[in-house]
């Protein structure tokens, strides 16, 4: 298990400018972003982080894939996601308590941006802050009409 790292990883920006959530940004606007990242390493099989847990930030995954699971089913994941994908993303917007478990299924590359360095950036940054929260925005937004689909209701364009 390795330490969270801060700061510039030049090796990452490309695989972030690919993500959802970062793609809209310029070169140099990931530059200044990579500053409030912190990266992570994820062995197959270890938690990123746990139902019952204060969520604090959301997660991009650079490489590898992670399950999410709700209690005591995690045997059958809700979401397989893979890389240049996002979760977590209420954590960083709440303080509530985090409803599922995300574990990773194979060794993992991970960027996480807290929610107090989110802050720091809408002060220091807040063009780029203001375009990642729209991204954020679209997401939960896309997420939600799906889900009203799915339960057969109408959803309002």
């Amino acid at each position: 298990m390795k330490w969270f790292a801060r700061g510039p990883r030049n090796r990452y920006r490309h695989r972030l400018a690919g993500s959802d959530l970062f793609g809209k940004l310029s070169d140099r606007d990931l530059r200044t972003l990579e500053g409030f990242l912190h990266y992570r390493s994820y062995l197959a099989g270890e938690i990123v982080f746990d139902a019952g847990e204060t969520g604090q930030a959301l997660y991009v995954l650079l490489s590898g894939k992670v399950a999410i699971c709700l209690p005591g089913q995690t045997d059958k994941p809700v979401a397989e996601l893979g890389e240049k994908e996002f979760f977590g993303e209420l954590g960083m917007l709440d303080d509530i308590t985090r409803t599922a478990q995300a574990r990773a299924l194979a060794p993992s590359e991970i960027a996480v941006l807290f929610r107090d360095d989110f802050e720091q950036l809408m002060q220091a940054h807040g063009l780029i802050a203001s375009q990642i929260a729209m991204q954020l925005a679209r997401h939960l937004g896309r997420r939600l009409r799906q889900m009203l689909l799915q339960q057969g209701r109408a959803v309002e364009q």
